[in-house]
């Protein structure tokens, strides 16, 4: 299979206006996968206590951050999310000289939602990912089939200050701070040779490997990468086109920028086909730790026909009914042996209505025309509203009516 899936961008200051961090990540999975957007609450765990993962079970820590994840709904990890702390993860499938063939493991999803659940800086995520990475690996199909869909994982990671990019080749890895301005990853290694964080033995093992000759100057992707470009030609363009739009935008980044950018269509960056856009996920963080982040989901496919919803962590934040897809618990045939011998209806009630609108905005022209321009409409006004939570921050304990906004697929004048 083609690495024709995700783009993960994120801005930085200068790059952004006023004093943000812009995040914003398309998950392109199988078109017919459901993704959920799911909110889980800070917990405490007893000692001794276990966490199961999508394929394995792991030793779970004293104490878990608040998240927000969208997810494949059929695995326990996560495509993209953010925690309370305002740290934004999102991975891509990445291919190399390394086979990413092996046993089950951790998924590099698992890796997105245990960095969000355990740690409160970017940099402390690399560190979270890079120990459960050597203690238990990557690995495990990474689609809802028999079908064996691997590979490794890059990670591009932002909090209030500072953005992180990790990328990995099995068990090595490395990784590169971004201070200022702005980055995007698709399929493919792109750290060269500024290196700031690694796996003390990635260097050596790429010198056993005859990779590296040892004495030319160590670039990372230059090693790691096939020695052909072909498998990745895809996602170079798309990481190039992707680049060029933020170079466009470059200091005025905004979250409608980023929003217009993954609708980008003719960039593949919102991707169709057999492969497509299944959700999206924009946050914009303030560097004043006073002030609360905004992280907008699609929690549905194609954000050209979705609305980016606004989700705020404030205490007691409710439970997202309404985009969370059916739990089927033991029963579930992604945890029975053989895995994967059937497929259970994974649609959340907020899928099911953008499936209804998304077919009438395909058939009928004039419909369609005012359901995309309703959307826009209704997006713009919560972006204004969510202007002055991020402005003037959230009275400790509200509870926000707008935390998760529906609105616009139940409006049936617009159909």
């Amino acid at each position: 299979m083609l690495p024709s899936s995700c783009d993960t961008f994120v801005a930085l200051p200068p790059s952004t206006e006023g004093q943000r961090v812009i995040f914003g990540k398309n998950s392109d999975r199988p078109c017919d996968e459901v993704q959920e957007v799911v909110y889980l609450p800070a917990r405490d765990h007893g000692a001794g206590e276990k966490l199961e993962c999508t394929y394995i079970e792991i030793e779970q820590v004293a104490h878990t951050y608040a998240v927000v994840l969208s997810k494949p709904a059929w695995l326990w990890g996560a495509e993209m999310g953010a925690n309370e702390h305002q740290v934004c993860i999102g991975n891509e499938a990445v291919w190399g000289r390394e086979s990413a063939d092996g046993d089950e493991a951790l998924l590099g999803m698992d890796l997105v939602r245990i960095g969000l659940e355990r740690a409160d800086t970017a940099e402390k995520a690399v560190d979270v990912i890079t120990e459960l990475l050597q203690k238990y690996g990557q690995g495990g199909t990474c689609m809802e089939d028999e079908c064996s869909f691997t590979y490794h994982n890059s990670f591009l990671i932002s909090d209030r200050k500072e953005a992180w990019l990790l990328e990995t080749s099995g068990k090595h890895w490395a990784a590169e701070r971004v201070e200022g301005g702005y980055r995007n990853i698709s399929n493919q290694y792109s750290i060269t040779t500024k290196i700031d964080k690694e796996h003390p033995e990635m260097r050596e093992y790429a010198r056993g490997q005859g990779w590296w000759d040892g004495a030319t100057p160590f670039n990372f992707s230059t090693v790691y990468s096939f020695t052909t470009t072909a498998r990745i030609e895809a996602s170079g363009s798309r990481y190039c086109e992707g680049k060029k739009l933020l170079e466009k935008n470059d200091g005025h980044i905004t979250a409608e920028t980023m929003m217009d950018i993954l609708r980008d269509k003719d960039s593949g960056i919102n991707m169709e086909g057999l492969f497509m856009t299944t959700g999206s996920m924009v946050s914009v963080i303030p560097t004043d730790p006073t002030l609360p982040g905004v992280h907008y989901f699609t929690a549905t496919p194609d954000p050209e026909r979705s609305v980016f919803k606004p989700f705020v962590f404030v205490k007691n934040n409710n439970e997202l009914k309404e985009t969370s897809s059916p739990s089927y618990g033991a029963d579930d045939p992604v945890k029975k042996k053989p895995r994967f011998q059937s497929k259970p209806d994974r649609k959340h009630a907020l899928f099911l209505k953008h499936e209804l609108v998304a077919a009438v905005i395909e058939v009928h022209e004039d419909r369609g025309k005012k359901i995309t321009e309703g959307i826009r409409t209704l997006e713009k006004e919560k972006r204004t509203q969510m202007e002055e939570i991020l402005t003037n921050a959230v009275m400790e304990g509200t509870v926000l009516e707008v935390v998760f906004l529906l609105d616009v697929l139940e409006d049936t004048t617009l159909l």
